[in-house]
């Protein structure tokens, strides 16, 4: 029996409790980018048209980094590619994030990696039919997989790539633009949100009478939305990356949406999410999939380069593990 949730009705994180934020100040909007569900809520303000500025970079930020529009700027820049070997003036934005991609890319040795575009193409984790690729294909495309592949002049804005080269900005852009969205709503005044790309994320300060936001850490795979925790921040980011997000089962197997950059398959251990909080949104995003594809024992050590950043793994067998300094400074309620 096939099933499979789509991220943008399926957020992993939810957001609860808003008591103590003046109601009469508190406007909300929702739209869709991303490919996922975008809900941006302000508590001092009642100024629509700071929300309708959020929505626009939403717009232009998703026809700029999208893999699978025709019209985004990266799509151009992948087919410009499948042609051959290119060099190609760019906007100063998608040069920072791909400058950014190869950077974590370079740090994690691989284990994340924007190139990993040719892969993720074959897959297709939206279809109520959906099938794995042939392996004769996914052992083609992970020979295009390779941060070194590309290279990012910041001063001209131009990006190399070499020959069938495919960005996929998916475990950075939500991050990079919530990051963004928030640099946004404080230059206009706003002191107290709530940025959430699909489940990524991002608060500005604290409720208006100083407490912690309470967001849920979804249960692996529970129909009925079930929590597993509950976590306190303020000015802090909270992402989840998990198995069950997106995913189909064929043959009795499950299939899901990260994959690993060196077998182009879907990672396979013992983690069915990892939830990680940090100061940003870029941080928590690229880390939470990092830590996913490396495992518990080689994350719990990679983090420890991230001053600030914590992580949750959620196993398959329902227990837990927290890294380094996570029980002691972070305010979460088990379920």
């Amino acid at each position: 029996m096939r099933k499979r949730f789509g991220a943008a009705i399926f957020i992993i994180i939810i957001i609860l409790s808003f008591s103590g934020c003046k109601k009469e100040q508190t406007i909300q909007q929702t739209g869709y980018h991303f490919d996922t569900v975008v809900t941006i809520t302000l508590y001092d303000t009642a100024n629509t048209d700071i929300l309708d500025g959020c929505f626009d970079l939403c717009e232009k930020y998703d026809y700029m980094f999208s893999r699978t529009y025709t019209s985004s700027e990266l799509y151009q820049l992948n087919e410009a590619a499948k042609q051959g070997d290119i060099t190609k003036e760019v906007s100063p934005e998608l040069a920072e994030i791909i400058d950014l991609g190869l950077y974590y890319s370079a740090m994690s040795n691989g284990a994340f990696d924007i190139t990993i575009g040719a892969v993720s193409e074959l897959w297709d984790f939206k279809s109520e039919t959906a099938t794995p690729p042939s392996s004769s294909d996914i052992e083609d495309a992970v020979k295009h997989v390779g941060y070194s592949n590309i290279s990012v002049d910041l001063q001209s804005n131009t990006v190399s790539l070499k020959q069938g080269t495919v960005i996929d900005l998916g475990g950075i852009a939500k991050g990079y633009i919530a990051d963004k969205l928030k640099e946004y709503l404080i230059s206009n005044g706003i002191q107290h949100a709530i940025i959430d790309l699909g489940g990524n994320v991002l608060t500005i300060g604290a409720k208006t009478d100083g407490s912690n936001f309470n967001i849920g850490v979804q249960k692996p795979f529970s129909d009925s939305g079930e929590l597993y925790a509950i976590i306190g921040i303020s000015d802090k980011a909270v992402v989840t990356s998990g198995n069950y997000e997106r995913y189909f089962t064929y043959d009795g197997n499950l299939y899901h949406h990260i994959l690993d950059t060196k077998t182009g398959y879907p990672v396979g251990n013992n983690i069915n999410s990892v939830t990680i909080i940090a100061n940003d949104s870029l941080t928590a995003e690229i880390l939470s999939t990092t830590c996913f594809a490396m495992g518990t024992e080689k994350a719990l050590e990679y983090i420890k380069n991230f001053d600030g950043a914590y992580a949750l793994f959620i196993l398959d067998d329902a227990t837990c593990i927290t890294s380094e300094g996570f029980e002691e400074y972070i305010n979460i309620n088990y379920q």
